[in-house]
């Protein structure tokens, strides 16, 4: 109890000027309790996550899918690029301020980014992204989403509205209320180890 508890008295002070100082607190607390999983409870968590998302409609009938590469014990959605060769699965590609999807054609087309985070080395996509599985750091029910801190998914998701965004995350990441800003992008989708939650 003691996250949930720091995170909401966090949220009873909450002046707008104090929302960045705010969301850089849940993202300590959140990230540091996300390193205490032992690689056994990622890996069975991440599972169930993604039996889910494997089950829905929207990712059957998705042609093109934006994944993402896992840090810090983020939910493992690798697995999907062996399981899903007849998609078009593409991985984020940062530039400066900016993101783009470019396609993931195997780990030698592969290097490492701005972050030390695995890139393709691939030319980015210029089609219709159907779906955009979305990291974060923390949920809420209303869709909001507390993410790494950069602002690249929130930027990148204005230019792509007829993508259906799925965020995923374990269960200690759904709080009470996420603390939002103006430019902040929600999510149509909530997948968690034990529920999806329809926004």
């Amino acid at each position: 109890m003691l996250f949930e508890t720091n995170i909401r008295d966090l949220l009873k002070l909450l002046p707008a000027r104090q929302i960045h100082r705010a969301k850089q607190r849940i993202r300590e607390l959140l990230v540091q309790k996300r390193r205490m999983l032992s690689p056994e409870e990622r890996k069975s968590q991440s599972e169930l996550i993604l039996s889910q998302l494997e089950a829905m409609s929207c990712f059957r009938d998705a042609k093109s899918i934006l994944l993402y590469y896992p840090k810090n014990n983020e939910v493992d959605v690798l697995p999907l690029f062996k399981r899903h060769k007849d998609k078009t699965l593409l991985l984020p590609v940062t530039h400066r301020r900016e993101m783009t999807a470019n396609p993931y054609e195997g780990n030698d087309k592969m290097h490492r980014g701005k972050f030390g985070i695995p890139e393709p080395t691939t030319s980015p996509f210029t089609g219709q992204i159907d779906l955009i599985v979305v990291p974060a750091v923390a949920f809420d029910k209303q869709g909001h989403r507390l993410g790494r801190g950069g602002g690249y998914y929130d930027r990148f998701i204005k230019k792509h509205p007829h993508a259906i965004l799925i965020g995923v995350g374990y269960d200690f990441q759904l709080i009470e209320e996420v603390p939002t800003l103006h430019h902040d992008q929600k999510v149509h989708r909530i997948i968690l180890p034990s529920q999806t939650i329809q926004v």
